[in-house]
């Protein structure tokens, strides 16, 4: 998701340390078992959802209540922001995560750093909610691709190949996942949020995953990789999200062997095509294309601007029955904090409204059946 929004939460007053949660070796991680994923030893279709707020909040209390919340709601998967890139330290308790710079960059490990990320970990493991934990942004809220562009030189369309920015991405990823590598919360690392090449050949962004997936599987061979593209290139109806303009080939970026599953997003009010009518066979597209290949569709991101229930309930049961697909996650989840309300960004789903009753209470008792 682009976001319109700054760090409203990273800038509150008082910060609680957490220590690195303790390694500890699970007798299970989550994995992939056909077209399904397997939690906790259960092999079914999952639903979850989005939070890219949660990472940033000061209050270790926050961040329980939330993942509390998640847990009862019984949402499994939860996926949150895992970087937090700046040019310059920020003055005060603001929270960032890498701060980049061509004299020397620097990995903040501190209680305003990835000690947020710990909170967010051990929150996780506390409920058995399993977390997907991107390493850069495509967009450039919370800094991005554009955050290495402004450090390193070059664009977002050389970000791929540029060897500084690579050399410092790599350093990047290996402090986040050496920090977690044991936990059962991760259920997946995500090599982006929405990479996107525009007007690059599908190779560009297909080398770089195939080499960077193999690279984080150096590290971890424990949990999953997955790509955290839109889903955007593949067969279909030719309108702008299944065409290549922007660098995927979602069936090529399926074949890596170090991508565990496939994921793609939904967006309809952003992309000019029908809520109701269009969306049905984006969602079956990519079921179709992950069956073919063997592996699981997550879909990962997904959110409409009005009638939440009326419009994204149907695509929920559609993703539940399709084929080739094991999960999905709305954008976004909305909760109340001791600060106040989560921000809106007009796609929230707010726990205990309508919304939440349809889309996930409803959604989640169909799954169980």
């Amino acid at each position: 998701m682009k976001l319109a929004l700054v760090s409203i939460f990273a800038n509150l007053a008082s910060i609680q340390a957490l220590a690195v949660p303790e390694p500890r070796q699970a007798s299970t991680f989550p994995s992939a078992s056909g077209t399904k994923f397997t939690i906790d030893g259960q092999t079914k279709y999952f639903a979850g959802s989005n939070s890219y707020w949660i990472s940033f909040l000061t209050n270790n209390a926050d961040v329980d209540l939330v993942m509390d919340n998640v847990a009862k709601a019984g949402l499994k998967i939860f996926r949150v922001w895992g970087f937090n890139d700046v040019n310059a330290v920020p003055s005060g308790n603001q929270v960032w995560y890498q701060h980049l710079s061509a004299s020397g960059s620097q990995i903040n490990t501190g209680v305003n750093g990835l000690q947020r990320l710990d909170a967010v970990v051990a929150a996780a493991e506390k409920k058995g909610v399993k977390l997907i934990i991107p390493f850069v942004n495509h967009w450039d809220d919370y800094g991005g691709m554009n955050a290495y562009v402004k450090a390193f030189g070059g664009s977002k369309e050389t970000w791929y190949t540029n060897s500084q920015a690579q050399t410092q991405y790599k350093a990047y990823i290996r402090a986040v996942v050496s920090r977690y590598k044991n936990s059962p919360a991760i259920f997946a690392w995500e090599l982006a949020n929405e990479p996107r090449c525009k007007g690059c050949s599908t190779d560009v962004i297909f080398q770089w995953a195939q080499a960077t997936s193999q690279f984080v599987k150096s590290l971890d061979a424990n949990h999953m990789v997955t790509l955290g593209d839109e889903g955007m290139g593949l067969p279909g109806d030719g309108s702008y999200p299944y065409q290549y303009g922007e660098g995927t080939d979602f069936v090529k970026n399926l074949g890596i062997k170090t991508l565990d599953f496939g994921t793609f997003h939904m967006y309809p009010d952003h992309w000019s095509v029908d809520l109701k009518t269009w969306s049905p066979g984006w969602i079956k597209s990519h079921g179709e294309a992950c069956a073919k290949a063997g592996k699981p569709c997550l879909f990962e991101e997904y959110g409409s601007l009005s009638d939440h229930c009326g419009i994204e309930a149907p695509w929920q049961q559609v993703s539940r029955t399709a084929p080739g697909l094991g999960a999905d996650l709305f954008w976004q989840w909305g909760d109340q904090l001791s600060s106040g309300q989560t921000h809106n960004d007009g796609f929230t789903i707010y726990k205990g409204s309508s919304d939440y009753q349809c889309l996930v209470v409803d959604h989640v008792k169909a799954i169980n059946g």
